[in-house]
């Protein structure tokens, strides 16, 4: 193993205890250690960052029966239920849904704006944002060397067994011009924290269908945190960093279905760490 990167998990594993003692805290120590370590940055090929700095989403409706997901070492998502005797193999197609995004605009902050203008603007973006997740899955699938699924536009176009992914974005957190600024503009240390403070958070709830049956044979819900890294202000936007947390799960749905009998498909989420 890189000695660099060993450093950087001994830190890590040093440090996460301290977030039992409060979440804002125990983040700024675990990166206070990393940074002291030496490190610059550090890809966790495992949960084990994740789990530190992100808790699950609430519930947000889209999956009927939450209450049966739980989590899975092996899998990337935090929330997973796959109905017993449910064989992956047997399908070769796929047809992704448009993505739901009407639970994005139950978000508390969205409802906290004064301008009108700002919140029609917000609509039109989420809409946006809902077209490019689903984009975003149909080309990483198209993409794929393995050819897992072959995806179809309509259901009428299906040739063999198929599943539908049905997916809805549930929460962007907003990462504000103001924010974002005094985080990077202020003193030495203030960056990295006021980064993790302000959550460049992402969640959403998906379900998997037989296309034939119409019954449900998966659910899923995660939430990410984009890289904590310098930004460019001048193309700074509400929704922050959202675009490549989407762009991250669609690449993982691609890896979780080639995955095979016994394979972890891991959560490898990055941390930049600016030094103190």
């Amino acid at each position: 193993m890189d000695t660099d990167y060993a450093r950087c998990r001994m830190a890590l594993r040093t440090k996460q205890a301290a977030l039992a003692g409060g979440r804002t805290a125990g983040v700024f120590m675990l990166l206070s250690a990393l940074a002291v370590s030496g490190c610059s940055s550090i890809r966790s090929g495992s949960n084990e960052v994740k789990t530190a700095v992100v808790d699950p989403a609430p519930d947000a409706g889209f999956i009927a029966h939450p209450e049966r997901q739980r989590s899975r070492a092996d899998l990337p998502f935090q929330k997973v239920w796959i109905k017993p005797g449910f064989d992956k193999n047997n399908y070769r197609e796929l047809l992704v849904a448009p993505v739901n995004t009407r639970y994005m605009m139950e978000m508390d902050w969205l409802h906290g704006m004064s301008s009108a203008a700002w919140f029609s603007d917000v609509q039109a973006d989420i809409a946006e944002l809902g077209l490019y997740f689903h984009d975003q899955v149909v080309k990483a699938f198209k993409n794929d060397p393995h050819h897992r699924f072959r995806v179809v536009e309509r259901q009428e176009s299906q040739k063999h067994p198929a599943l539908r992914l049905e997916l809805a974005l549930i929460e962007i957190d907003p990462s504000t011009p103001v924010l974002h600024a005094l985080s990077w503009a202020g003193p030495p240390g203030t960056g990295t924290v006021a980064g993790v403070v302000n959550q460049r958070r992402a969640a959403f709830e998906g379900r998997l269908r037989d296309l034939k049956t119409n019954e449900i044979v998966a659910t899923f819900a995660d939430r990410d945190m984009a890289d904590i890294a310098p930004i460019d202000l001048t193309r700074l936007t509400w929704y922050g960093p959202a675009k490549r947390i989407m762009e991250r799960w669609a690449g993982q749905f691609v890896l979780i279905a080639n995955r095979k009998q016994g394979e972890a498909v891991t959560d490898e989420t990055p941390f930049t760490v600016m030094p103190f």
